[in-house]
């Protein structure tokens, strides 16, 4: 089966703890301070693999977690980065923050990357807060926790052509006619129900070709399953649309699926299209395309007539696609830069004061940090903390809103009683 769509998540690795260490050594009386640093967290990074084109191994495994940092030792030995895990995903997958719908990243290009949860930061050990005023400190930083978020992943393929039209217009037979694609062929609606790639060669130039299933009316408001069968004609750059010759009304089939197509995404309806009066080999259709010839001509609408079975027409209709596609504009290509990184765009001491009842929530990426990385279980760790919070302004803000003696301060997963 062929999976477009997969929900996973991520955790990047937690930060290792620094050590709290003194050098110990005979001879050496006044050894001081060399507690090391923790390793930084892994990272989790989605890549581009040319050896996928569905989503089914992300379903199969939703779950996926980078190792931690190792915590640092004495003697100033730092611990080790614990190891990033690469995420193979088919080119066209779009990720999505599941929690906001934000696009984090579109990846359409072999190899492109994106680091969708960062690791934390390693702990920093006691040496390195030495100061003129302590010049033995008794503690060490934890680890940072490394982030985790839930990820929507959709696949939106890559193909020159994509060849649209109601069920049962034709569409996977043209494509088995012109490429070496095997999709499922029969007589009845519905036989695709997933997209299929095929590749043809045109004048020695190789096109990708992509069969998008039977498109019904209502498909833009997922009718049928359309709306998943639409995304997949974003990336394409010309559309074949194919009629079933031999229908009542073929016209109307044809405004069908170009109304479904604006209603869905107004640029699909823009993007240049070959028509093909399909089965030719039908008497029906032969007297259709009688009838049709003039008005698709009136429409300045291209227009073929083709039998996909028997192969009449189909080379003529093939070329004049890849024509148009030869017309279009290419796409500038995305300039290089470095690996993205997915943060908030906000001011790192940036904070935010709530009332929970009797208790304060405090928000902000860097207090949030601040706390989960101090060991409560060190008093000169406390002791840095209260620091740092008048330093950033924080205990003032609290003051300003109220906060009294006993109240409950909460910031991230920990929750203080406050102390004048």
């Amino acid at each position: 089966m062929f999976f477009d769509e997969a929900k996973i998540i991520v955790q990047a690795g937690n930060g290792g703890n620094g050590s709290m260490s003194f050098r110990r050594e005979k001879f050496v009386p006044h050894g001081g301070p060399d507690g090391g640093h923790g390793g930084d967290g892994g990272d989790v990074v989605l890549q581009v693999s040319r050896h996928l084109n569905t989503l089914l191994n992300l379903r199969k495994h939703p779950h996926w977690r980078a190792t931690r940092g190792a915590h640092g030792e004495g003697s100033d030995k730092h611990g080790k980065n614990g190891a990033d895990i690469v995420i193979p995903v088919p080119r066209g997958t779009v990720v999505r923050d599941a929690a906001t719908g934000q696009v984090i990243a579109d990846l359409v290009k072999e190899n492109d990357q994106v680091i969708v949860a960062r690791g934390g930061r390693g702990g920093r050990g006691n040496a390195a807060f030495v100061s003129s005023t302590n010049q033995a400190p008794r503690f060490a930083e934890k680890g940072e926790p490394g982030e985790e978020r839930t990820l929507l992943l959709e696949l939106k393929l890559l193909a020159d052509i994509g060849i649209i039209g109601l069920p049962n217009a034709g569409k996977s037979t043209f494509l088995a006619s012109i490429t070496a694609a095997k999709p499922k062929i029969a007589d009845y609606p519905f036989t695709t129900l997933t997209p299929n790639l095929g590749v043809a060669i045109v004048d020695d130039r190789e096109v990708v070709l992509a069969d998008i299933p039977g498109l019904i009316e209502g498909a833009h408001t997922g009718s049928g399953l359309g709306d998943r069968f639409l995304r997949h004609t974003e990336r394409t750059h010309v559309l074949i649309h194919l009629i079933d010759g031999s229908l009542e009304n073929p016209l109307e089939a044809f405004d069908t699926i170009n109304r479904e197509l604006k209603e869905y995404n107004p640029k699909l309806a823009k993007k240049p299209q070959v028509v093909a009066l399909n089965k030719m080999d039908l008497p029906d259709a032969q007297a259709n395309w009688q009838k049709l010839q003039k008005k698709f001509a009136r429409k300045k609408i291209e227009a073929y007539a083709i039998s996909a079975a028997t192969g009449q027409g189909v080379r003529d209709l093939l070329r004049a696609a890849v024509k148009r596609l030869n017309e279009v504009e290419p796409e500038p290509e995305v300039q290089e830069e470095e690996l993205p990184v997915i943060r908030p765009a906000k001011d790192e001491n940036a904070f935010e004061i709530k009332r929970e009842g009797h208790a304060f929530r405090i928000t902000g990426r860097k207090v949030e940090r601040t706390v989960a990385m101090t060991n409560f279980d060190q008093e000169e760790a406390i002791v840095r903390l209260h620091r740092v919070f008048k330093a950033m302004g924080v205990t003032n803000a609290l003051e300003q809103a109220g906060v009294r003696e006993g109240d409950k301060v909460r910031i991230g997963d920990v929750e203080l009683e406050w102390r004048n």
